[in-house]
């Protein structure tokens, strides 16, 4: 896997991917304009789990309309200021969701299959939570 950042003006930066995409990181305190690199590694965070609980419960039968991860992050006083603790909350929404399935999709995430949150546990706390919520629209059939 490869990727390159780029300086773009004042601490504003573009990063581009080796699969050509392409995201801006703006490390201004003041009027940014993009993410910073940690509200970056948050996000990724929530997007490798979410990849992963969507992909299970859809392997396992369940119909999942929609999954929200909520995810806050705690951060050292000092400098270097990493993340010392990082909580993602799932927010599931489907039809007759099955409660176990949504909390075993979550655990695998967490254990086995979230590779940025696995390597963050090394040095971060990282925990999960989740919540099940019946959707309110009619089921469609895929």
């Amino acid at each position: 896997m490869e990727a390159k950042v780029k300086w773009h003006a004042n601490n504003t930066f573009i990063g581009h991917s080796g699969s050509g995409h392409s995201v801006v990181f703006d490390g201004n305190k003041e009027g940014s304009c993009a993410p910073s690199p940690m509200e970056m590694v948050l996000m990724a965070a929530g997007a490798c789990s979410s990849v992963d609980v969507v992909s299970i419960l859809k392997k396992s039968r369940q119909q999942v309309v929609d999954c929200e991860v909520k995810l806050s992050g705690e951060r050292a006083e000092t400098i270097p200021k990493v993340f010392t603790k990082i909580h993602l909350h799932f927010e599931v929404t489907g039809f007759n969701l099955n409660e176990k399935q949504v909390e075993r999709a979550v655990q695998l995430s967490a254990d086995k299959y979230c590779s940025v949150s696995i390597m963050l546990s090394g040095s971060v706390t990282v925990t999960h939570s989740y919540s099940v919520k019946a959707s309110e629209l009619s089921p469609t059939a895929e």
